[in-house]
């Protein structure tokens, strides 16, 4: 098969992986910075061009799209699938996952259990909005923040208040949501591939760090997950549409609550923590499709 990751850095972890795990399995792999594509549009001929040449003969594609290219990326991907083209991450999903309000909701409505969060218009009342997570501490998220960035844990009421209003005099949307004090600044990120959990780690941030994130320091290690984290995982990344997804989580009292669904999780820390070859089983996934 003819395989295209859609990425712009060759060099990364990720893409290398998928490149090597296409190759060991007998097709043919190439990686196309989609930021450089150009999309024709044609009645019954959409195409995609790259360094001036039509992408002809596309088996398959795996969209890594980066948040700040959300936009166009998903419009990359959409020609693709116009085309009829196999992708392991479909368009819509892709939108629907980085919209981190409209995910939460999508979740609640299947069921998945999250932290209570609070989404206002520059409310006034930011007291009020503090009172519906359960007071302080609490967490403050702004709507476009990714890989921990824009992320606040608010320690007391005052200092809650202080970062709302800010934000607020900013225009930059937030959401509020409760302090899960018995997760103690660790989470689980499981990998999903196809409707089957196949790896999972656990994540602790760095000392005096509330965040877990691997890019701000954080330390991986291989975890069991338990029947009830292992389900809430598939039914987040089937809730979202996604065939391949990182499904971050938090251990609470009342079961796993989800805290995001990534798609365009990455590998590096999965494989390195699991020694599980993820990458493989991307490809093996578009074998059973394709």
């Amino acid at each position: 098969m003819k395989i295209y990751i859609l990425s712009r850095d060759a060099k990364l972890y990720s893409t290398r992986r998928l490149v090597e795990a296409c190759t060991l399995r007998g097709h043919e792999a190439r990686v196309v910075d989609h930021v450089k594509c150009d999309i024709v549009i044609e009645k019954r001929n959409p195409q995609v061009h790259f360094n001036g040449e039509p992408l002809s003969g596309v088996d398959a594609v795996i969209p890594r799209i980066g948040a700040s290219v959300t936009f166009y990326g998903a419009t990359v991907v959409r020609q693709f699938e116009m085309m009829k083209v196999f992708t392991t991450t479909e368009s819509q999903a892709l939108v629907r996952s980085r919209d981190k309000l409209r995910s939460l909701q999508i979740l609640t409505r299947s069921g998945v259990g999250i932290p209570k969060t609070v989404f206002t218009n520059y409310t006034k009342d930011v007291e009020g909005v503090i009172d519906h997570v359960g007071g302080a501490p609490c967490i403050i998220k702004l709507l476009e923040g990714t890989q921990g960035l824009g992320v606040v844990l608010a320690e007391t009421r005052k200092a809650a208040i202080a970062v709302i209003e800010s934000f607020n005099t900013l225009k930059a949307r937030v959401i509020v949501q409760e302090y899960i004090k018995e997760a103690r600044g660790v989470d689980i990120r499981a990998f999903v591939v196809d409707g089957r959990v196949v790896g999972a780690m656990k994540r602790t941030g760095r000392e005096g760090e509330f965040r877990s994130n691997l890019h701000r320091g954080g330390k991986a290690e291989v975890v069991d997950l338990s029947r009830d984290e292992e389900v809430a995982a598939i039914k987040a990344a089937k809730a979202l549409g996604l065939h391949v997804a990182g499904v971050d989580m938090l251990q609470s009292d009342r079961g796993p609550l989800i805290i995001e669904v990534n798609s365009s999780p990455g590998l590096e820390g999965i494989e390195k923590a699991t020694g599980a070859d993820i990458a493989g089983e991307v490809i093996r996934f578009i074998e059973r499709q394709v």
